[in-house]
């Protein structure tokens, strides 16, 4: 698409001394005594022609052969400190583009607001809005054309979206994170992330928020849906995955040495999802070695080739995360040796005003942000960075750490290409909700179901069964889980619409009634779904959390239960929902209970007395079709639990990987006829879970022989291989996680009980077997030491195969 433009470059006098003075502040001096990016401090270009080389050579930052280092070195010291900082600032599409109608697909833009919004905030546009596609790459393109041929430099912008679980304009939904951790499945993750960025790319999409490594640690946390479980490891595989998956490739007819064709943000940098009270912004508490431990190993694992990384709101040991110099300057850049873009959460600068209470002007907020973090500002606050500028004139601010910051951005952008092509592509619509997407979508939501309970095999049903009832408030409801667009769940199919196309062309009978509301307490329901139970041979219900798309999540006066924002006091169900399952379980006949939620829902009366429980967090646009093939076996279940499931929101945490010595075990209880059986961990209750990580049924067995250790004697640099066959001892085909969990059992500092090191899925058929080998690193076994550095201590270490309430098989280590 050839956009028309009128914008005038000429330079006047005033003008030309106006980007002389600009230039004079620049930080050259200090970068090459600090011996920073290398950058050459003569002036090989004009003053009046910055974007070309006084000898007529061609700039080394046009030059699509030339090494990403040198190009940003060359690119540098050309550019005045207002279009550093213009480099530094989320803009917004919406700044030139009527974005708020989600049906209206006039394409005009305002030419005034294009060139304010690219003179002040043109680094990186967000452009995450429910349009018509055909205006929204109208829109990109007016963008992209404006910065590439009418401004000085030709710098293009990022173009930023949300894609948590699938591209936000109308793109494919995917499961929820967690969902897709439940897969367990690295494979089919990268799958989807690039799935994910194959609809985004062509639109003009090159910068997508996510994904996200917090850790589901919190329950009580609104969030914990968009993580990947409780597990540092397993958050940092699926999280390396899913990077992989977004960037892997190139955009169409860029530079040779460009490395990817998205960028992926890793967030929330760093330990912003353990917040005190499970309340969203609060602190989080802990030390170096907790750091260290727990909350770093997925971004070390995930993020080092992620082409951004997104900062936390919260604060950590009393610290802001934004102006955190230990964890982003220190460790990140310095240890890790992290080369590209980092940048703040929406608002998040003015938080260090309104919220810390570390600064008390925009001036200390915006300084404080780019020095500490070398991060840039996204949009959603007061803009503090629009002060920078005076203050580098002003000599308060490092202009070090100026060059520095708009360096990692630059090299972002030269990593995707986008110098040669920022553009959308001709035929974006070619790949936007593809066939091939759909049958990607089709398998992930099979795959990340997980069967919690099956008393008597009562599962999977027979489609010879005469009739169902199908009974919830979930059962005629789509939920997504948060960052979806605005009415996304009219593409998905609900439960019972699931049930009904899977059982079309046989005789079963689906008996409906919803019995109660998810946020009401009115029992007006119960007995329609009483009755469709007993007219039913087997009942499923359906209960769960419920959270929003982005519009409605903000909107006063919704209400929803997980989500950002969106914090709990207690993990049971709200309202009427338990009072439902228990009238439909007194019915006698067969109850089926689907949770069908974002984060664990801690319901034991469910847990002991129901026949059958299966968990399907937030699913995607098939889920419901999905969750029919599993009930009836037309899929075998295979999903695991990527977090553990607490009776009650008193029992929490209750992640399985606790520190030894940390979960004594004197459990009481309520019992069923009300007698109180009295204990003291706890008095009344258990600190075990429900359901522990790594959890999940199949409808066949499998047993596990021959573990060996390859080799079982290692020294403090070597790594090691775990090897095991799986039998498949049912009579049906099934897909099998193979756990391996390591226990440290002599060291210097406390180590957890147990901690996952490696897995690997595989589908074995009935009566076959598979050899299965998985290769753990030395640097897996190593402790963060009393002096402060990564240790592989000598000792002995349990290895077992299993699930972490569960032990197949085991086996001992010793390292030397």
């Amino acid at each position: 698409m050839k956009v028309p433009m009128v914008f005038v470059c000429k330079a006047s006098k005033m003008q030309k001394l106006l980007a002389y003075t600009l230039l004079s502040v620049l930080c050259l001096p200090t970068l090459a005594s600090e011996n920073f990016l290398d950058v050459r401090d003569d002036l090989h270009f004009t003053l009046e022609a910055r974007q070309a080389n006084k000898d007529g050579s061609l700039p080394i930052y046009k030059n699509p052969k030339a090494s990403i280092d040198a190009r940003v070195k060359d690119l540098l010291p050309r550019m005045t400190v207002e279009e550093k900082v213009a480099q530094l600032i989320q803009g917004d599409m919406n700044g030139w583009m009527s974005l708020n109608d989600p049906l209206d697909n006039t394409k005009a833009f305002n030419e005034t607001g294009l060139k304010e919004m690219m003179r002040l905030k043109g680094g990186s546009i967000w452009a995450g809005y429910l349009v018509p596609w055909e205006k929204f790459v109208f829109g990109v393109e007016v963008g992209q054309r404006y910065l590439m041929e009418n401004t000085t430099l030709g710098i293009p912008a990022l173009i930023q979206s949300e894609g948590l679980h699938g591209f936000t304009n109308n793109g494919t939904i995917f499961p929820s994170p967690i969902g897709l951790a439940a897969s367990f499945d690295v494979d089919l993750v990268s799958q989807v992330a690039s799935a994910i960025s194959d609809e985004a790319e062509g639109l003009g999409i090159n910068h997508i928020f996510a994904p996200v490594l917090d850790l589901s640690r919190e329950l009580r946390w609104g969030r914990v849906e968009e993580n990947f479980g409780e597990d540092p490891y397993l958050t940092g595989e699926i999280g390396h995955a899913f990077v992989t998956g977004l960037q892997s490739g190139k955009r169409r007819n860029v530079s040779s040495t460009a490395i990817a064709r998205m960028a992926a943000t890793c967030k929330h940098f760093a330990a912003f999802g353990s917040p005190q009270g499970g309340l969203n912004l609060a602190q989080v508490s802990g030390g170096e070695r907790e750091l260290r431990t727990t909350f770093l190993k997925p971004f070390d694992r995930a993020c080092l080739e992620s082409l951004t990384i997104m900062t936390a709101y919260s604060s950590y040991d009393g610290v802001p995360a934004i102006a955190n110099d230990h964890i982003l300057i220190d460790i990140l850049r310095k240890e890790w040796g992290y080369k590209y873009w980092v940048v703040s959460d929406a608002g998040s600068v003015d938080l260090l005003i309104t919220l810390h209470g570390t600064c008390s002007t925009r001036e200390c907020a915006a300084k404080t942000t780019l020095e500490k973090g070398l991060s840039g500002e996204m949009g959603g606050g007061t803009y503090t960075y629009l002060t920078l500028p005076d203050q580098i004139k002003a000599g308060t601010v490092s202009k070090q750490a100026l060059d520095q910051t708009v360096g990692y951005m630059l090299r972002t952008k030269f990593a995707m290409g986008l110098f040669e092509n920022p553009y959308p592509y001709k035929d974006w619509n070619s790949t936007l909700r593809t066939a091939a997407a759909k049958e990607l979508l089709h398998t992930t939501d099979r795959e990340s179901i997980v069967l919690l309970e099956n008393r008597n095999n009562i599962l999977p049903l027979k489609k010879s069964i005469g009739s169902i009832a199908v009974i919830g408030p979930h059962a005629d409801r789509v939920s997504f889980g948060d960052y979806v667009f605005f009415n996304a769940t009219l593409n998905g199919v609900t439960p019972l619409g699931g049930f009904k196309q899977l059982l079309a062309d046989t005789s079963v009978k689906v008996n409906y009634a919803e019995g109660s509301k998810l946020w009401s307490n009115d029992q007006s329901g119960f007995p329609d779904a009483v009755s469709a139970a007993q007219s039913s041979d087997a009942a499923i219900v359906l209960v769960g959390t419920w959270s929003l798309d982005q519009t409605l999540l903000w909107t006063p006066g919704t209400n929803a239960t997980t989500g950002e924002h969106v914090d709990v006091a207690d993990l049971g169900l709200v309202g009427a929902q338990l009072d439902l399952v228990k009238a439909v379980k007194a019915a006698g006949k067969p109850t089926i209970v689907v949770f069908v939620s974002g984060k664990p829902v801690a319901e034991p009366w469910i847990q002991a007395n129901t026949d059958a429980v299966i968990q399907q967090f937030y699913p995607g646009e098939l889920g419901g079709l999905a969750l029919a093939e599993i009930i009836f076996g037309d899929v075998n279940p295979s999903g695991k639990l990527p977090v553990s499931f607490p009776h009650d929101v008193g029992t929490t945490p209750v992640f399985y990987n606790y520190l030894k010595g940390s979960r004594p075990l004197d459990p009481g209880a309520v019992l069923d006829n009300g007698n109180l059986k009295f204990g003291h961990q706890y008095v009344l209750s258990t600190p075990v879970p429900l359901w522990s990580f790594g959890h999940g049924l199949s409808y066949t067995t499998f047993q596990y022989s021959g573990l060996t250790l390859s080799p079982s004697t290692v020294g403090r640099n070597n790594d090691f291989t775990v090897t095991v066959t799986v039998r498949n001892t049912g009579a049906v085909s099934g897909k099998e996680v193979v756990q391996v969990y390591l226990t440290d059992i002599l060291a210097s500092v406390v180590t957890p009980n147990q901690e996952l090191v490696g897995f690997q899925k595989v589908e074995i058929p009935a009566g076959g077997s598979k050899t299965v080998s998985i290769k753990v690193k030395s640097e897996q076994l190593a402790v963060w030491s009393l002096s402060n550095k990564w240790v592989v201590e000598p000792g002995q270490f349990l290895i077992k195969v299993g699930t972490s309430d569960q032990t197949f098989a085991n086996a001992t280590l010793t390292v030397n």
